[in-house]
């Protein structure tokens, strides 16, 4: 690999004096370790734990298959019953992940056992945030978040690899115009640089999530992860203060994927096919033009 990867910086706990100072305002990623301790789920929450409160629901499952030209975005490969797809984790490898999902609807006894970081900032967005499931071997593209939150991201379970990549390396990462990811054709935990080499040279930062530990993800920071084993994590989000990022969030939410999604229904892999031209374009002219500076 000849990108740079640095370690990312990690604290056992912060005061919000010094986590908005150097981290929330400049935006830069953070690994906190005893965030959760206090909580229960840090204790309870398991995968058999989850299996027996959210019940045996039916779930959308997604896979490592490249997306279809046609589909809305974060459509679903296919559906499994919860504690299915559960036992199918537990027992072997698999790259079927469960995205954006509340199981607190189905089980709200949840609530109790995590918290919102507030001691640390304010803004945070759900009453019912999203749990993200995945298999041995799992991966999540590399993207950003459509709607621009903070993301303070608690892992429970085995280990979760995460690459990232500050927002002004967009266009070197292949982005695709009108969506918030990358050209699938490459894999950026062992990139070919012959063939994409825009990826040369570009700085990103690495982490490793044990159970109980949380990520801070600034807003529009790109993010690939991949569970080295088997588990699942909380994403609590947040308002950033910026009103033009808040202006882009509800455009990414609107405007942007209304767009999208007609484009795609209507010429469906035409449409695709001129997206991943520009993403190669604007990549290459970025390498070019040596940014970013």
């Amino acid at each position: 690999m000849s990108f740079l990867l640095s370690p990312i910086d990690t604290v056992d706990t912060i005061t919000r004096a010094d986590f908005c100072q150097h981290y929330l305002l400049p935006r830069k990623p953070l690994l906190i370790k005893n965030m959760t301790h206090s909580w229960p789920a840090y204790h309870k929450w398991n995968l058999d734990y989850m299996k027996h409160v959210v019940g045996d629901i039916t779930v959308p499952l997604y896979d490592s298959a490249k997306a279809d030209p046609a589909a809305p975005i974060n459509a679903a490969s296919r559906e499994m019953r919860f504690g299915d797809y559960i036992n199918l984790i537990q027992r072997q490898p698999t790259d079927l992940r469960i995205f954006l999902f509340d199981p607190i609807k189905h089980a709200p006894r949840l609530l109790d056992d995590y918290g919102f970081p507030t001691d640390l900032m304010g803004g945070f967005l759900d009453k019912h945030p999203n749990l993200f499931f995945g298999g041995q071997g799992s991966e999540t593209f590399l993207h950003y978040d459509l709607d621009l939150a903070h993301i303070f991201h608690s892992h429970f379970g085995g280990r979760k690899r995460v690459l990232l990549f500050a927002p002004e390396w967009k266009q070197r990462l292949y982005h695709i115009p009108y969506a918030t990811y990358a050209l699938e054709d490459y894999d950026i935990a062992n990139p070919d640089f012959e063939r994409f080499p825009a990826l040369k040279d570009i700085e990103g930062i690495e982490c490793i999530l044990e159970h109980g530990d949380t990520l801070f993800m600034p807003s529009a920071w790109w993010h690939w992860m991949q569970y080295v084993d088997c588990g699942f994590s909380l994403s609590l989000r947040a308002w950033d203060k910026s009103w033009r990022i808040k202006a882009q969030s509800l455009w990414n939410l609107t405007v942007q994927r209304q767009f999208d999604n007609f484009m795609k229904a209507k010429y469906q892999g035409r449409y695709m096919a001129w997206k991943e031209q520009q993403a190669w374009q604007r990549a290459d002219k970025a390498l070019r033009n040596h940014l970013p500076k």
